[in-house]
């Protein structure tokens, strides 16, 4: 499969898109949430930042950063980190010993877009299930549970991904995440969240944060997604987790030292942004409305629950590719993520006029296209 930035045909992570500058005039950006700028607040924030040397832990932001993501989620402490690969790599490694296995659906961020981290450094593989639309069952991790057998690899963690991103923002029932922990802690496993866009999970279900992971081992969530900054993110757990993970943050050139400059943006998009998620997915919700009334494209509105919009494209004529570049042309960027498979993605940068002007673009587009095939 192509995973595709639309102009130049490099192949990238989808949620590794960032343009350098300020927002560009007239396009609508909708490759990924990870585009978003950083707001005024959070830029007077990281100005006035007060600062100290945080390998020592004498950065004040840092600390308060830290202390305040630990608290939001009912975890005993937390680690800022620079990036969610980095997050979930160190989760990884504290809860696996090489030569393990770690069960995750396999169109999860873990198994497709992190380098074969978890192989190259943390020594395990990724033992991949199918999930209905990117969300497991237990009996579904049951099934890929290696038998405790000396000359087979032995599970050792569970990693779960909530929203699941390729899935198109698919949501984790916070019950269904509750048993999963509570059958896997029966035989000794331990669970990691790849929360990277938990907040918008916790916005789909009404759901407390505390709540919803409460039974996890550990968490990441990004601060640079739907929640705006410029960087960062987070893993939380207890503290013999994190007092583990500062030492892997360390080993993996992750220590930052006067920090506080961007973990003030991280504390103000912790502080704010959540209030404002709904509008991201009211705004996915009319983006999928609109593209299933478009002839030949599919997608099911109904399934649509945050802010991430994965439509076919196949009764179009053309690929992922070409349409994204179709489009590009008139200033609408999206994202191609397999052939016939197109995303688009809400966020704080793209308004209610902007979605409006990306689904006219597309319905011309593919209108042009379809006439031209007649």
């Amino acid at each position: 499969m192509s995973y595709t930035v639309a102009k130049g045909n490099q192949r990238v992570d989808p949620d590794e898109v960032k343009v350098s500058g300020k927002a560009l005039e007239g396009v609508v950006d909708l490759r990924s949430d990870t585009v978003t700028r950083p707001t005024d607040e959070m830029r007077r924030a990281m100005a006035a930042a007060e600062v100290g040397d945080d390998v020592y832990g004498e950065d004040p932001t840092v600390n308060k950063l830290e202390k305040r993501a630990a608290e939001t989620f009912g975890k005993e402490a937390a680690l800022f980190v620079p990036t969610g690969c980095m997050g979930n790599l160190i989760s990884i490694k504290i809860w696996t010993h090489h030569g393990n296995e770690v069960i995750c659906e396999e169109r999860s961020h873990v198994n497709l877009y992190e380098l074969a981290s978890m192989s190259a450094i943390a020594g395990c593989m990724a033992r991949v299930a199918r999930g209905e639309d990117g969300i497991l069952t237990w009996e579904e991790i049951k099934a890929a549970i290696r038998p405790k057998i000396y000359y087979d690899s032995q599970t050792a963690l569970i990693c779960l991904e909530n929203t699941s991103n390729m899935a198109g923002g698919t949501v984790y029932p916070t019950e269904r995440v509750n048993e999963i922990c509570d059958e896997a802690h029966k035989l000794g496993l331990k669970v990691h969240l790849d929360g990277a866009r938990i907040f918008n999970a916790a916005t789909a279900l009404g759901d407390h944060l505390a709540v919803m992971t409460k039974k996890v081992d550990s968490v990441m969530f990004c601060l640079s997604k739907g929640l705006g900054a410029p960087v960062g993110s987070m893993v939380a757990g207890s503290k013999a987790f994190i007092e583990k993970a500062r030492i892997y943050r360390k080993m993996f050139g992750g220590g930052m030292r006067q920090a506080g400059v961007i973990a003030a943006a991280g504390l103000v998009a912790l502080e704010k942004s959540p209030a404002r998620l709904h509008v991201d997915h009211e705004n996915a919700k009319l983006l999928s409305e609109g593209i299933a009334e478009i002839p030949g494209l599919k997608i099911d509105p109904k399934k649509v629950r945050s802010n991430i919009v994965i439509f076919d494209c196949a009764g179009t004529g053309m690929t992922a590719v070409e349409l994204c570049d179709a489009v590009h042309a008139h200033s609408v960027w999206a994202q191609d993520t397999a052939l016939y498979s197109v995303r688009v993605v809400t966020h704080c940068d793209v308004d209610r006029p902007g979605c409006e002007r990306a689904l006219a673009v597309l319905k011309e587009v593919v209108t042009k296209k379809r006439k031209a095939g007649a």
